[in-house]
């Protein structure tokens, strides 16, 4: 059984994310995660300007995604950094895309989840995941996010991504805060906990 973790990371933190969320997938006897990277929209020189060469140079092995290897898929969770509490152009650009499937009904019954990103704790990590979900309603996809029997999203302890909605990370005002253990943590849980639902819708 495969999963996508489909994702876009100009600086880095939702790669991580992602390569979390896919571990915690490949936890569950008999599923296979990949991660794919959606099609960058911006020229290099702006990406220059931006700083963030050095970290999509880091994700340069990562295979860009394509439509149709998303109706291939059991269950694909989706990555995005938020932008002004929606999803990130680039993804947007690319789930656009997606009309054949919708045509079809290639993605319908399959699990859909979401994490995403911001630069701070009110960012719209939450209401990116949540406008989200809307595309994947329409897409005919059966919602996950991440419940509280991961007990990660109630510690008082230290500034947290992750809500029921999704696994997410926050990456500080310059965006030089890595995802903390908590937060991988939760994404961790969030791959399995699809994968675990996964396998049981396929049978």
């Amino acid at each position: 059984m495969n999963i996508l973790v489909v994702y876009y990371s100009m600086y880095g933190h939702i790669y991580k994310l992602a390569q979390a969320v896919a571990e915690g997938a490949r936890l569950v006897d008999g599923v296979n995660s990949e991660l794919r990277r959606v099609p960058e929209t911006l020229p290099a020189q702006v990406l220059e300007k931006m700083g963030a060469v050095e970290a999509q140079k880091q994700q340069g092995h990562i295979h860009v995604c394509t439509v149709d290897e998303l109706g291939s898929a059991y269950a694909i969770i989706f990555g995005t950094p938020t932008r002004f509490g929606n999803m990130c152009g680039q993804m947007r650009q690319f789930l656009d895309a997606t009309g054949t499937l919708w045509t079809s009904g290639a993605l319908t019954g399959k699990v859909g989840s979401v994490i995403a990103s911001s630069n701070t704790q009110h960012g719209g990590q939450e209401s990116t995941i949540l406008s989200f979900h809307m595309t994947l309603l329409h897409q005919g996809m059966v919602i996950v996010g991440l419940p509280y029997a991961f007990q990660g999203q109630m510690t008082m302890d230290e500034i947290s991504g992750c809500s029921p909605y999704g696994a997410s990370t926050i990456a500080g005002a310059d965006g030089s805060r890595s995802p903390s253990d908590n937060e991988l943590a939760g994404a961790r849980f969030q791959g399995e906990h699809v994968a675990k639902i996964a396998k049981k819708l396929a049978v």
